[in-house]
């Protein structure tokens, strides 16, 4: 089985190649076929791989393995986190790939394959990033998704704000990228390794953590959060799903920024937690604050959002502040329901920016206050728009609900009324939508020249306003939120996740099975009626829950100006440096 492992990326970057070197020569459908068959293929493979993952798998390509105890291989990881990740990337990969299909009006003429071998790209950048044991190619599959993410943002390139949308986020993340190479470099002056688990074992050998260290850690960590749109790494991630084209988003949203996510998890882990890298206490303390500063903010502006993709992203980066709080507690069980939840948010996500892509297409609009009323003709795609507005409040029996209500008991106190109010205010913003662009409840609102972004007057994706929903856009949302339904409702589902990320993270010590209790259902139900009761009285008293004038100066942040964004994320990197001072001190 540790033979196939490079498969995993080899496949999709062969059939990306294929594509890019016929698709002047093949049939659209031809293309568009061949992409769905070699993510298919991929997403198989990894699932298979999943199922026989214990123990977990190593191989170093082309049998460079280690000679004393020194390695200057690349090594794979095959173990439930890394084959997890790299299996939820190829699924929402294909699950884009249908969406798309047809999607575009006029491809360009010459190379009909493009788009498809682009998205191959991008799942086999995530999968290498998913899988790697050694952090110079965690960096390397880092850059490389990410450059295709910019070419994929910026697919529009008639549009002006298509190209600054792709250019901010490739300015931006390309700075964190370069932060993270610092750091390995550091460590690697520290260790002289780059495989993750050798790094660690350096480390530990070298004694207690020194300047070197937590400064290598600081700038990793800055990389790896830029990636998981942490505030105040988070500017970007609004201005690209903004621009970006739906299938897009919903890999943006649904797997990429949580790669970030998972990233953190794994470096820390591996490197940083034993004696010679950075102390427990410091590493709670940096993603705790962190965490929460990224679940209010995420929360307040997507309450206060009227663009509909912007509003969804901002929901991204709340729940992103919702998965560091959950790692940073540093407990298995929190582990357990931070994959969980990951699972659930992806296909839920992925779901509601699908539903928004159908208004664009059919209505050239992704203004909640422009399409007030007007899409009551489209009633499944409204069903699955407060269907997934539930599952993002968490409700039951969700997977989204079963893995917050994990995560809720294991990080216990003031944190679980963060999780409560987190997942009700952008579930709340989600519903709010649905009653007035499906529904038309409410009075039909009035211009606020406050805002800066409106999604008003936006361009089709499908070339022209489309008349009839093709199946398959709506097709893949049903899925997808009958996956995250899935993940709370399989029986032996919660316990194959929680055996895999024990068995990677705790040395296979298993505390418990992760298992719906009394409190959890509650507190699902909790945040559900607070999000119903809030969309609610936002569309009857529109004046009660309007935008607050200190609201203006929070949304006016997200500026457009790159570098306003590189001035905040240095922000956050001496905020990082800041919050771990005690350890720098200590050493």
């Amino acid at each position: 089985m540790n033979d196939l492992l490079p498969l995993l990326v080899a496949v999709p970057l062969l059939g990306a190649a294929l594509l890019i070197a016929t698709g002047r020569r093949l049939a659209r459908i031809v293309a568009e076929s061949t992409a769905c068959a070699v993510s298919a293929g991929t997403a198989g493979l990894a699932i298979v791989l999943l199922l026989n993952s214990s123990p977990p798998m190593t191989e170093w390509v082309g049998g460079w393995q280690p000679v004393n105890g020194k390695s200057v291989g690349i090594v794979l990881t095959g173990d439930g986190p890394g084959l997890g990740m790299a299996a939820l990337a190829s699924l929402l990969t294909l699950a884009a790939l249908v969406y798309s299909w047809h999607y575009f009006d006029e491809p360009p003429r010459r190379h009909a394959g493009s788009f498809p071998a682009l998205l191959l790209l991008f799942q086999a950048g995530m999968c290498g990033f998913a899988l790697a044991g050694d952090l110079f190619n965690m960096f390397v599959w880092f850059e490389l998704m990410s450059v295709v993410a910019y070419a994929l943002t910026g697919t529009r390139v008639e549009e002006a704000k298509a190209v600054q949308g792709a250019l901010t986020f490739a300015v931006v993340t390309s700075l964190g990228a370069y932060a993270m190479l610092m750091g390995l470099g550091m460590l690697y002056a520290r260790t002289g390794e780059l495989a993750l688990t050798q790094i660690g074992r350096g480390l530990d050998a070298h004694g207690g953590p020194d300047a070197l260290t937590l400064a290598g850690f600081v700038l990793v960590l800055t990389g790896l959060l830029v990636k998981s749109a942490a505030v105040p790494f988070h500017f970007w991630l609004p201005d690209a799903h903004a621009v970006a084209p739906t299938p897009v988003c919903m890999l943006l949203s649904g797997v990429m920024v949580e790669l970030g996510t998972y990233g953190v998890w794994r470096v820390y882990g591996t490197v940083f937690a034993g004696p010679g890298g950075v102390p427990a206490a410091d590493f709670q303390r940096v993603l705790i604050v962190l965490g929460v500063l990224t679940a209010v903010i995420g929360a307040v502006m997507c309450w206060y959002q009227r663009h509909i993709k912007r509003l969804l992203a901002c929901s991204t980066v709340a729940h992103t502040g919702l998965f560091l709080v959950g790692i940073g507690v540093l407990k298995p069980e929190a582990d357990d329901g931070i994959a969980l939840y990951i699972l659930g948010h992806a296909g839920v996500k992925a779901a509601l920016f699908a539903c928004t892509g159908i208004l664009l297409d059919r209505y050239g609009s992704v203004d909640e206050q422009a399409l007030h009323g007007k899409a009551r003709e489209l009633r499944p795609v409204a069903v699955m728009y407060v269907v997934g507005a539930l599952g993002l409040a968490g409700l039951p029996p969700f997977g989204t609900a079963l893995g917050k209500a994990v995560t809720e008991e294991a990080v216990g106190g003031p944190l679980t009324v963060l999780f409560v109010a987190a997942s009700a205010l952008t579930a709340g913003a989600v519903l709010r939508v649905a009653a007035r662009v499906f529904f038309g409840l409410g009075p039909a609102p009035q211009d606020e020249g406050a805002y800066e972004t409106t999604g008003s007057g936006e361009q089709p994706e499908t070339g022209r306003l489309i008349r009839h929903v093709p199946d398959t856009m709506t097709a893949v949302p049903a899925v997808l939120l009958a996956a995250a339904l899935a993940v709370g409702l399989s029986p032996g589902f919660a316990a194959l996740v929680s055996h895999g990320v024990s068995e990677a993270g705790s040395g296979g010590l298993v505390v418990s099975t992760p298992h719906w209790t009394l409190a959890g259902v509650l507190l699902g139900l909790l945040s559900t009626l607070l999000a119903v009761a809030m969309a609610a009285l936002a569309v009857t008293r529109p004046g009660f829950l309007a935008a607050p004038d200190w609201s203006l100066p929070l949304r006016r942040l997200q500026s457009g100006h790159i570098g306003d964004y590189v001035a905040w994320m240095l922000v956050g990197t001496a905020l990082l440096a800041a919050l771990a001072l005690p350890g720098i001190a200590g050493a």
